[in-house]
């Protein structure tokens, strides 16, 4: 079961907030801040995957969450999300006042295998990636005197090779070379600290027993036994490509669930 959360007219709420273009790291922060909250008070919740201003929830398949409502889950989990927006958003914009609340959409779908996840997962990063590469070539023509107008018409027709090539001889970017969470989007699982491997048939769910900071990313630490131990799981953000087989293979547990 996948819950889909997107901000609703957020080119509008962007625009009134002075968020900086084509990204503004505040604002990825607090979608990413949002959505761990999101992940620790729904414990069926193996990955989420963030890019803009959407989110999605990928629960266990076996989840009986609401007793599987669907307008409770869509409800709550929009609502809560929007709720820790406003509340964690001076953290983020410590000096921009927020001149009105933002809401968020949702929606649920249920995909029959692994393999329709994996295939969901892989269609939102893809997006993410030609949607970040569009703006990132259409605000530098911007910023470089165009209008909006003449950007979007140097722009129609062009191919992913073709903004490559623009960014590289007109602006001397490296497209790779930018960040990755703009270019991949957020990734958020719960990982295994201090090594070990997680059997597929062990609980998420756990008691939180500290909070640490890693790299200045917050991150949850939780013990729970696995395989016969205790060992100690931690929130993580990863800005990985997922379309590959690579993140799978290092974190199989995830489609075990």
């Amino acid at each position: 079961m996948v819950v889909r959360l997107d901000g609703r007219c957020f080119h509008r709420f962007s625009e009134q907030h002075n968020f900086e273009k084509p990204n503004d790291d505040r604002a990825l922060g607090l979608m990413n801040k949002c959505a761990e909250a999101v992940f620790r008070e729904f414990s069926d919740i193996v990955i989420a995957y963030g890019q803009s201003d959407e989110y999605s929830f990928v629960f266990r398949k076996d989840t009986n969450v609401f007793t599987r409502r669907e307008s409770k889950i869509v409800s709550t989990l929009a609502s809560f999300f929007a709720a820790s927006f406003v509340f964690h958003w001076s953290e983020f914009f410590p000096t921009v006042t927020l001149l009105y609340p933002p809401t968020f959409d949702g929606r649920i779908v249920l995909y029959p295998s692994r393999d329709n996840i994996r295939d969901y997962l892989n269609w939102r990063q893809a997006d993410c990636h030609i949607n970040n590469l569009y703006n990132t070539c259409f605000w530098k023509l911007v910023h470089s005197g165009l209008t909006t107008a003449d950007a979007e018409k140097k722009l129609y027709g062009t191919v992913s090779s073709d903004k490559n090539e623009l960014l590289f001889t007109q602006f001397d970017t490296n497209y790779n070379d930018l960040p990755q969470m703009h270019r991949k989007g957020t990734i958020i699982i719960w990982d295994i600290a201090e090594g070990g491997q997680l059997d597929c048939n062990s609980s998420l769910t756990s008691t939180p027993s500290a909070t640490i900071i890693t790299s200045g990313t917050e991150a949850a630490t939780l013990t729970t036994p696995i395989t016969g131990s205790r060992k100690r799981k931690e929130l993580v953000q990863l800005h990985d490509d997922i379309i590959g087989d690579a993140f799978w293979c290092d974190h199989p547990r995830i489609l075990c669930e």
